[in-house]
């Protein structure tokens, strides 16, 4: 029998469909205008051109990156008390990386922590949890290696950056040092918190001692906030979890690295590997806002405008670096979340 609340979660649905293809549209069509002066026949021969091998190899390192993924999710869970299998988290993650590439509003981290409560028996709390813990190392990482190359190139060309923030790709890298300002900003004040007070949770569940129907939701706040506080108060956790995200990102960075070379950027191995960091860190965190499935489009433009801006790489050569990257990446992403769904016998309509 179709309910009232049966009506409230598919117009939910439907509400979250229409926003992602909205949102798809505008980065469409934002693409287009940014990307307006390239001839798409030379983009279509610069694909053509690459060198096979160093695809392949780009390849297999961006696939080495998910057991790494799987193990660094084990030492989040681990510290938050729920120490689970290396195999079996990165199983978890394919199945949510997956999601998030056909589930509109990055609906993945709710199916990886409905995952590991329905195999594992882990509390949401702590699964939301161990997911914010791992995004905010995520960003870090990301804002660390960005840095990191912007000041290499600076030291290397003092006017690279004017040069930069002068252009195309100047809403792309304004975009993305926000969100990286932001995330440390947040991570300080979550350390800062985490190890002066820890009594917000029993001043809250006391202010709502006197209404029932907000004592289980500001329970599961409270729970939910003491999962990242234990990982936060934890200096070896820190270090671990940190130490492993910068080993994951700097993997997806040479996945980049490996594709410009094989489509013969011509860029010696000092810039390229700066331009390639900066590139990749600009797409991913100019991807933040759910606004298309997976990110495609807006992680292409800011690739592609950071490349041209910060080198002599052609427009049409960057734009392929930016496809043929992004696509190995969600094509492996793809790859194991089909496995994923088969070894953990999840099946998609649930």
């Amino acid at each position: 029998m179709f309910t009232a609340d049966d009506a409230v979660d598919r117009w939910g649905v439907l509400t979250r469909r229409r926003l992602s293809i909205v949102g798809t549209l505008l980065v469409v069509a934002a693409l287009l205008v940014a990307l307006r002066g390239i001839e798409f026949d030379r983009v279509v021969a610069e694909l053509l051109a690459a060198d096979p091998r160093l695809i392949v190899a780009a390849a297999a390192v961006y696939a080495a990156s998910w057991p790494l993924r799987g193990r660094r999710y084990g030492d989040v869970l681990a510290t938050t008390g729920h120490p689970l299998g290396t195999g079996f988290l990165m199983l978890a993650v394919f199945l949510s990386q997956t999601a998030n590439l056909v589930v509109p509003a990055r609906g993945g981290d709710a199916v990886r922590a409905y995952v590991l409560q329905a195999r594992r028996e882990v509390p949401y709390s702590a699964g939301f949890a161990s997911l914010a813990v791992e995004r905010g190392f995520d960003l870090a990482a990301i804002a660390v290696l960005g840095s990191a190359a912007t000041g290499w190139l600076v030291v290397a060309d003092p006017t690279a950056l004017s040069t930069v923030v002068a252009g195309e790709a100047r809403p792309a890298l304004l975009a993305a040092g926000g969100v990286a300002a932001a995330t440390l900003l947040a991570g300080g004040v979550t350390l800062l918190v985490a190890n002066t007070d820890r009594s917000l949770g029993g001043r809250l569940l006391a202010a709502v001692d006197d209404y029932p129907r907000l004592q289980r939701p500001a329970s599961a706040v409270v729970d939910f906030a003491g999962d990242i506080a234990v990982v936060a108060r934890n200096p070896r956790a820190l270090l671990t979890i940190g130490g492993g995200s910068l080993v994951i990102w700097a993997l997806d960075v040479a996945t980049a690295v490996l594709v410009l070379a094989a489509l013969h950027s011509g860029l010696a191995a000092g810039p390229l590997l700066a331009v390639g960091t900066l590139a990749v860190s600009v797409g991913n965190l100019a991807k933040i806002l759910p606004l298309s499935q997976g990110g495609v489009g807006l992680y292409e433009a800011a690739f592609t405008g950071i490349v041209v801006a910060l080198s002599p790489t052609t427009a049409g050569l960057a734009l392929a670096a930016a496809i043929v990257d992004h696509a190995i990446k969600n094509v492996i992403t793809l790859a194991g979340g089909g496995v994923a769904v088969a070894v953990l016998g999840i099946s998609p309509s649930t």
